[in-house]
């Protein structure tokens, strides 16, 4: 890689981390072709994204960030995983260290802030946007669904007591 090429993978880097809401570093070491192809796509999947870095490029690809203060972490084989959902990337990471001992959570930076290892775990118990999204759609419309069973009630019961009377008469 020449230097043209390494500034502008700093360049697009440093682009990624500013819009980034939440950046994931892990640890991975010897994780396969397929196991690495296998959580790229369940990244994607997920709205984030994810690349291994060399070190050097991305602690310079991280100054003048919120998310500076992430640099100490990049020591040996480490990855990012980033999104602009503060949860998506963590779930996957999280969800996928926990089923493979080759990769580990490190920290994260979450909007400026540095979060530890468990904070990460934690975080990743979160619903995402999009699930908290569906549950206040939800909590919007019960009032709604409630008032039109409130409001059919009455018919139905009065349904049920003529039938009820025909019934009776019938006997």
């Amino acid at each position: 890689m020449d230097r043209l090429e390494k500034r502008q993978l700093v360049e697009t880097l440093n682009g990624e981390f500013n819009k980034a809401n939440l950046v994931v570093v892990a640890r991975h070491s010897g994780l396969t072709v397929a196991e690495m192809t296998n959580l790229r796509v369940k990244i994607r999947a997920a709205g984030a994204s994810f690349k291994v870095t060399k070190n050097s490029l991305t602690r310079i690809a991280l100054k003048d960030t919120q998310h500076a203060g992430l640099a100490d972490l990049f020591d040996g084989p480490t990855a990012i995983a980033y999104s602009a959902d503060p949860v998506a990337a963590a779930k996957v990471i999280v969800e996928f260290a926990k089923t493979n001992e080759k990769m580990s959570v490190l920290g994260a930076g979450l909007s400026g802030k540095i979060l530890k290892e468990a904070e990460v775990k934690a975080l990743a118990t979160l619903p995402s946007l999009d699930e908290l999204r569906s549950k206040l759609l939800g909590l919007f419309m019960a009032p709604a669904t409630k008032v039109a069973s409130v409001l059919g009630a009455p018919a139905t019961k009065v349904a049920r007591v003529l039938k009820a009377y025909a019934e009776k008469g019938n006997e």
